[in-house]
C-alpha cells in the first residue's frame, strides 16, 4: 500500500510528467528506470543490467559495455498520472546526449550511490540541470550494500551541490538488513518482504525517537524556507503532513529545497515511494514557464501548454532505424496528426509527418494524434536535423536548439578497401546526423578522414557502430587531443592596411587593433568566452557596418593559432581606430583586413599552447595506492586529493586527456583488476615545453 500525493487537477497536462533520471555511471540509473517499469506494470519481468535483458540498454553495444550509452525514452503510468521517463547516460563521454535530453524535461530523478555519494559525473550533470533550470528530487540507491550510509550521502549532496537536502525518509535496517523506509511526512513505515508490494505500518518502537527528531529537522528545515509552513509551525509547533506536502512541492519546483528519498533499485526497495514523490513533487507541462522563441520578425514570443495553441515542437534526437528515420519531438504547445504538414522553422522548409509513435525504448506503438506536453517519434521528417524547431506553418517561431560540446580527441578512420569510401562517407553523415557532438573532417594535408568526438569511449562507440550496422571494415589512428592557443600577453595600436587594386574595384581598409587576455581564465574550462569584440571608434571613421565585418575577418582568423594552427580562445579585440576610402572601402575588404590584421597581431603577441585537461577519480584497493600513484605521476598527473573508504582509497588529480589513452588497461594490470576510474572535463592547462613541440614564450 503506497502513500499517495494528491493535488486539485483540473487540466489533463496536471496528470503528465516528463522526468529523465541522471546519475555518476553505475550508480544504477537503469535498474532504478528497470524497476519503475516494472512497478508501474509496463513491464512484467525485472530486466536486469548483467544479464542484458533492459529495457532501455537495448543497444548491442550498451548490453556488451554494461552501461547506457544513448538516452532512452519510456513511458508508464502511476497513481492516474502518465509519466513519460528518460534513461540518460552517466559517462562523461556522453554528456551531450544528457544535455539534449535535459532541453525538453520538466522534472528529473538524481540517483546517487549510497556508498559513494556524490560522485564526479553526478556534479557535472546536476550543474547541467541546474542551467536549464531541470527541478530535482534525489534518490539515494544502493543502501543493502556494505558501507552505504543515508547520512553521509546526504551530507556529500550538502556539501558538493550546494542544495539543501530534504530527507523525507529514514531507512529501516543498515546494509545487507536494510528492508525498509520510514515515511517522515506521514510517520508511517513501508517494509518489502519477499512480496512485491510494500507492507505499510507503524513506526517501528526501536526507531520511533530517532524519526520523530528527523521529523522535527525536516519541518523546522521546510518552515525556515516556506513563509506558508512557516506560520503554521509558529502556531502549531509542527506541520501537518498536507502542508508539508505542499510546501516540498513549492521547494522542489523553485529549486530552493531538495527532496531526498532512498531505497535499493535492485532489490526493488523504495521504488513505490519515489513515483510517489515524483508525480507529487516534481512540475507537470502547466507548471514551468511557457517555451519562449523568436518569430519571423525577431520578436520574442511565448507559448502556452495548450493543445489549442499554435503546434510548437522541438526535435531532439535523430536515429536511423532498418524501418526509416525517427525524430523524437518534446511537443510544448498545440497538436499535430498522423499526415499533418509542420514548418522547419530554421530551415524555412515543410515536412510531412507520415507516423507518430508512443515510445517505449526500442518498441514503438502508433497513434493518430500528439498534443502539447507529449514526447513521441514521428517518421516522415526527411532533413529536419537534432535541435530543428517544427511549428504550425501559419504560425513560425524559432526556439533555441540544444547546445553542442566542441569535440576534444579525433581520430582517422579510413575504409580498409577503397571501393567502401563512399559508403563510409554517408555513414559518417548518418552519425552526424544522430550524434551533433560529433564532427567529421579532412585534414588538408594529410587527406586522411578525421572523426571528432567527446573522448576516447564516445569515438569507440561511434567507430563500432560503423562496423556493426553498416558492415564497414575500417582503420582507426591513434587518437588525437584538440590543442588551443591562448594569448598572455597581447599588442596595443597594431596597424594594418589592406589594399588590393587588380583591375575594376578594388578593396582598401584601414584598422587599428589592441589584442589583450579576456577577462576569466580560458584554462578554467566553461564559464568564460573564447573571444570578445569591441569597437571604441568615434566621430563615424568607420561604418557600423564595417565595424561588423571587421569582427567577422577577426572570428575567421581565430580558426587557426600561429603556434600550431590550432583554435585560438580568451582574447579580446578592441577595434580603436580606421579609416576608409571613398570608392574601395567594402565589407568585403574590412573583412579581410580584420582577418590579416589579427593574425599579424597574433604574430607579434605572446601566446601559450593550451591541452585539454580530465579531472580523474580512480578507486583502488589500499595495496595498489603506490603503483597507481606512481602511474599517475608518469602521466604527468596532479594528485589534488585521497580519501580512505572501507578499505580502498579514492585518488582524485587532474591528468592532461592526451596521457589517458589506454589507461583502463593500465590500471586494470596495477590493480590486479580492481581499480576502476571515471573522468570529467576540467578546461585546458599551458603544455609544458617540450610537448606536442610546445613553444616557448616569444
Amino acid at each position: 500500500m503506497r502513500t499517495e500525493l494528491h493535488r486539485p487537477v483540473s487540466h489533463p497536462l496536471t496528470r503528465l510528467r516528463n522526468l529523465g533520471i541522471l546519475a555518476h555511471v553505475d550508480a544504477g540509473k537503469t535498474t532504478t528506470t528497470e524497476r519503475i517499469l516494472y512497478a508501474t506494470g509496463a513491464t512484467y519481468k525485472r530486466g536486469e543490467v548483467h544479464d542484458g535483458t533492459t529495457v532501455t540498454d537495448f543497444d548491442a553495444q550498451e548490453r556488451s559495455r554494461g552501461i547506457t550509452i544513448f538516452a532512452a525514452a519510456v513511458s508508464c503510468d502511476w497513481a492516474g498520472h502518465r509519466i513519460n521517463l528518460i534513461d540518460t547516460p552517466g559517462h562523461v563521454d556522453f554528456a551531450d546526449e544528457v544535455e539534449r535530453a535535459l532541453r525538453v524535461l520538466d522534472g528529473a530523478i538524481a540517483v546517487f550511490d549510497g556508498v559513494a555519494g556524490v560522485e564526479p559525473q553526478s556534479e557535472s550533470v546536476w550543474r547541467q540541470a541546474d542551467r536549464h533550470g531541470v527541478p530535482r528530487i534525489a534518490f539515494v540507491n544502493k543502501l543493502d550494500r556494505a558501507g552505504a550510509d543515508l547520512d553521509t550521502a546526504v551530507r556529500s549532496i550538502r556539501d558538493r551541490l550546494r542544495v539543501t537536502p530534504l530527507v523525507v525518509q529514514l531507512p529501516i535496517g543498515r546494509e545487507e538488513n536494510f528492508t525498509g523506509v520510514v515515511d517522515l511526512v506521514t510517520m508511517r513505515s513501508l517494509v518489502w518482504t519477499d512480496g512485491e508490494a510494500p507492507v505499510e505500518g507503524p513506526v517501528p518502537d526501536d526507531l520511533r525517537e530517532e524519526a520523530e527528531q528527523r521529523r522535527r529537522v525536516l519541518a523546522e528545515t521546510v518552515a525556515e524556507r516556506h513563509p506558508a509552513a512557516l506560520e503554521e509551525y509558529c502556531e502549531r509547533s509542527t506541520l501537518a503532513a498536507e502542508t508539508l506536502r505542499d510546501a516540498l512541492r513549492d521547494l522542489t519546483r523553485t529549486g530552493d529545497g531538495l527532496v531526498v528519498l532512498c531505497g535499493s533499485a535492485y532489490r526493488n526497495r523504495g521504488i513505490e515511494p519515489l513515483l510517489d514523490a515524483a508525480v507529487g513533487y516534481l512540475p507537470s507541462p502547466l507548471d514551468v514557464p511557457a517555451v519562449r522563441g523568436s518569430t519571423s520578425g525577431g520578436e520574442l514570443r511565448e507559448r502556452p501548454a495548450d493543445p489549442a495553441a499554435p503546434f510548437t515542437a522541438l526535435v531532439f534526437k535523430v536515429n536511423s532505424t532498418g524501418t526509416g528515420r525517427l525524430s523524437y519531438l518534446r511537443i510544448y504547445a498545440g497538436s499535430v496528426g498522423k499526415g499533418g504538414v509542420v514548418l522547419d522553422a530554421g530551415a524555412g522548409r515543410t515536412e510531412r509527418i507520415s507516423r507518430i509513435l508512443r515510445v517505449q525504448a526500442d518498441r514503438h506503438t502508433e497513434v493518430d494524434r500528439a498534443v502539447a506536453g507529449d514526447i513521441v517519434a514521428v517518421v516522415g521528417l526527411k532533413s529536419a536535423r537534432v535541435g530543428a524547431t517544427l511549428c504550425a506553418p501559419d504560425a513560425p517561431l524559432l526556439l533555441e536548439p540544444p547546445t553542442a560540446a566542441d569535440p576534444v580527441v579525433s581520430v582517422a578512420v579510413e575504409a580498409r578497401r577503397s571501393t567502401d569510401t563512399g559508403r563510409l562517407a554517408s555513414a559518417f553523415a548518418r552519425l552526424v546526423e544522430e550524434d551533433p557532438s560529433l564532427a567529421v573532417r579532412t585534414d588538408p594535408e594529410t587527406g586522411q578522414t578525421v572523426l571528432s568526438g567527446m573522448g576516447e569511449l564516445h569515438l569507440e562507440v561511434a567507430v563500432e557502430k560503423i562496423r556493426q550496422d553498416v558492415g564497414l571494415e575500417v582503420s582507426v589512428g591513434r587518437p588525437q587531443v584538440a590543442y588551443r592557443e591562448t594569448v598572455v600577453h597581447g599588442v596595443t595600436g597594431l596597424v594594418y592596411r589592406h589594399v588590393k587594386q587588380d583591375g575594376g574595384a578594388g578593396q582598401w581598409a584601414h584598422v587599428v587593433l589592441d589584442v589583450t587576455p579576456l577577462d576569466g581564465d580560458p584554462m578554467a574550462g566553461g564559464g568564460v568566452p573564447d573571444f570578445a569584440f569591441a569597437s571604441t571608434v568615434v566621430g563615424g571613421r568607420v561604418p557600423k557596418e564595417y565595424v561588423r565585418a571587421v569582427e567577422a575577418g577577426c572570428r575567421d582568423a581565430l580558426a587557426d593559432g600561429p603556434l600550431g594552427g590550432h583554435p585560438v580562445i580568451g582574447l579580446r579585440v578592441t577595434l580603436t581606430d580606421g579609416a576608409t576610402h571613398v570608392k574601395d572601402s567594402s565589407e568585403l575588404a574590412f573583412r579581410t583586413a580584420g582577418r590579416l590584421g589579427l593574425r599579424a597581431a597574433l604574430q607579434a603577441s605572446e601566446l601559450v599552447l593550451l591541452e585539454p585537461v580530465v579531472e580523474v577519480t580512480v578507486t583502488v584497493p589500499d595495496d595498489a595506492v603506490g603503483a597507481v600513484l606512481g602511474d599517475l605521476a608518469a602521466r604527468r598527473g596532479r594528485v589534488v586529493g585521497s580519501t580512505a573508504r572501507a578499505g580502498t582509497v579514492v585518488v582524485t588529480a587532474t591528468v592532461p586527456l592526451a596521457e589517458l589513452f589506454g589507461y583502463a588497461t593500465r590500471l586494470r594490470s596495477r590493480s590486479q583488476g580492481r581499480g576502476t576510474f571515471s573522468t570529467r572535463a576540467a578546461g585546458y592547462n599551458p603544455v609544458p615545453s617540450g610537448i606536442h613541440g610546445a613553444a616557448s614564450p616569444r
